[in-house]
């Protein structure tokens, strides 16, 4: 077995599935540091006890960036790693038999998720003093886009005549439509004709296309969203863990909450499956109460 090999034709297969940038360096990372691990000359020899193995490696495994051990989260990432891997020499008569097929391994445990109520939303609304933050805020509660396709959002993709934003490429590969109201509509125009310009320090190919710039007059990243958000979070005087994601949480509850139906919520949020919709009408009550 050529590893570095294997790695790169695993790579490609991931990408021409749709996998986003971050995972096409961490799922083939990961699953490199399985193989150069256990010592894996042949594929075909991998047996399940090795991957358990792993497994308990990785538990035990010091933290490179803090004190202590890994977190759930990072060992599940490289549990998913490897089933994703498995299935793929599987599917492609790489190996007569997954190691992966009849291994269960415990899922980490997650934080009860925070939403803003809808009297929180409006204030977060009125806090903002640039046409920015309130486009912002409309991309990624009023559209309940992830941070991936709000960073990858371009121009092109906002229809504002017929009120429609394309999401080229969500999670998965997957393309989606999301209808616009008058007032986001609205706002987002405000945005673009007199306010984006004055962000440009010079041309690039990049903010040419890019929707939302950063103060330097570069594509707005994750990180830049994300301060962003904090900072009108503080403004609101809100005393709440909420992240982008959070908004699109808070989008999500709210529509199920107004009584849109659970399959519109899952086609508007751009979910494969109907499950990972449902997860929003077990929020319970005491999340949403008005503060």
């Amino acid at each position: 077995m050529q590893k570095e090999r294997i790695i790169q034709q695993f790579k490609d297969h991931l990408l021409r599935l749709g996998y986003k940038e971050g995972s096409l360096r961490i799922l083939p990372g990961c699953v490199h540091d399985f193989l150069t691990r256990q010592q894996v000359i042949d594929l075909q020899q991998v047996a399940p006890e090795m991957i358990i193995s792993y497994h308990t490696y990785l538990q035990q495994r010091p933290n490179k960036r803090r004190p202590g051990g890994l977190s759930e989260s990072f060992i599940h990432h490289h549990i998913y790693s490897l089933r994703v891997f498995f299935d793929w020499l599987e599917q492609g008569g790489q190996i007569d038999e997954n190691p992966m097929s009849y291994l269960q391994f415990p899922k980490p445990t997650s934080k009860p998720r925070e939403v803003l109520s809808t009297i929180e939303m409006k204030e977060l609304y009125q806090t903002c003093s640039t046409l920015r933050e309130k486009a912002v805020l409309h991309l990624f509660y009023g559209c309940g886009l992830r941070r991936s396709e709000g960073v990858q959002l371009n121009i092109r993709d906002i229809h504002l005549r017929s009120g429609l934003l394309y999401v080229r490429q969500g999670k998965g590969g997957k393309s989606r439509t999301v209808p616009l109201t008058d007032t986001i509509t609205e706002d987002l125009k405000n945005y673009y004709y007199h306010e984006r310009g004055s962000y440009i320090k010079a041309l690039t190919a990049d903010n040419q296309q890019a929707f939302i710039l950063n103060n330097r007059g570069n594509r707005m990243k994750g990180n830049g969203y994300n301060i962003l958000l904090k900072r009108l979070l503080e403004r609101a005087a809100i005393n709440k863990e909420i992240c982008l994601h959070g908004l699109r949480h808070s989008i999500a509850t709210h529509l199920l909450e107004s009584g849109l139906p659970v399959e519109y919520v899952r086609d508007f949020l751009g979910h494969k499956h109907l499950e990972s919709t449902q997860i929003y009408t077990r929020v319970s009550q005491k999340q949403l109460r008005w503060s």
